[in-house]
């Protein structure tokens, strides 16, 4: 059951005031990039980056004029859906919940390099084509920071480009830990939650992205989380799980009981093989690796 989270209090009720000189000014700078907008769509998935723009444009715009658009399909973890659904709810805007559609489409499913790219572009596809009229918005924006924009797996900012997205948050030059500091300053309860790529990054490039395996994935996930670990991924080897924790957790692996449970719990979530990955989390470690292989060929 979803927790009941109270409204974050309006930042014009004394807020704004409270905030430090650093992240009034990144305030100020988000804000500027949204003077103008009336009605405004973003594509919302419930993390710090996406929550943080949602909760600015709110207190900038006013909460009827903002609209949180999440797409919920096979690769979305239901833990996932939960917080944002408890999130959009404390800040006291409108949650849309609509289907993008990405697992019709044969690019998505090939799951190359490319596979954010077929990923987003389903998503703002739907958006233009159903949500956009129907809510009446001038724009739709979504959380890319300037960290991301930099980075070269990010093949979905290509879509987003495509579909004249708006990213604030890049455009006002906000960095994650500034992102970070500004959310903690305006009490948002995901300031400080890690990274949840969607669930497809769990698998190889070149290997198919079916239901079955996402399904496999977020219940070998759960099983790790339900363990006390901070973070997770279970990487998808056909019949083999590889189990990412972060480094600093590794020595939980050396408890018997917390062994047991993994294995047993991983292999009832559809894995024949469970491994432990001795370096740690990694984030993004399938699509980096390839691309620094072909930056060496």
């Amino acid at each position: 059951m979803s927790t009941v989270l109270a409204p974050i209090p309006a930042l014009r009720s004394g807020i704004r005031e409270s905030l430090g000189d650093a992240e009034l000014a990144d305030f100020d700078a988000l804000a500027d990039e949204l003077i103008g907008i009336d009605r405004l769509g973003i594509a919302y998935s419930g993390g710090v980056d996406s929550a943080l723009l949602l909760a600015v444009a709110a207190e900038v715009l006013g909460r009827d004029h903002v609209v949180a658009l999440l797409g919920v399909s096979p690769s979305l973890a239901a833990s996932e859906r939960r917080i944002a659904r408890d999130v959009a709810a404390r800040i006291g805007v409108e949650l849309v919940e609509f289907d993008p559609g990405e697992a019709e489409l044969a690019g998505y499913r090939a799951n190359g390099l490319d596979r954010c790219f077929f990923c987003k572009s389903a998503l703002f596809t739907a958006i233009d084509e159903r949500i956009v009229a129907e809510h009446d918005l001038d724009a739709v924006a979504y959380g890319e920071n300037i960290d991301d924009s930099a980075r070269p797996d990010r093949p979905g900012s290509r879509a987003a480009r495509e579909h004249r997205v708006l990213a604030p948050l890049a455009a006002a030059g906000l960095t994650k830990p500034r992102i970070r500091a500004l959310a903690r300053a305006l009490d948002l309860p995901v300031a400080d939650k890690p990274a949840a790529p969607c669930l497809a990054s769990r698998i190889p490039h070149g290997e198919e992205v079916t239901p079955e395996k996402l399904r496999q994935v977020e219940d070998a996930e759960s099983v790790v989380r339900a363990q006390g670990f901070s973070d997770c991924r279970v990487r998808h080897h056909g019949t083999v799980a590889r189990i990412e924790v972060p480094e600093t957790e590794l020595d939980r692996l050396l408890d018997p009981a917390v062994r047991r449970s993994l294995i047993r719990g991983v292999r009832e979530a559809g894995f024949l093989h469970v491994a432990f990955d001795l370096a740690g989390l990694q984030s993004g470690l399938f699509s980096l690796t390839l691309l620094k292989g072909a930056a060496h060929d």
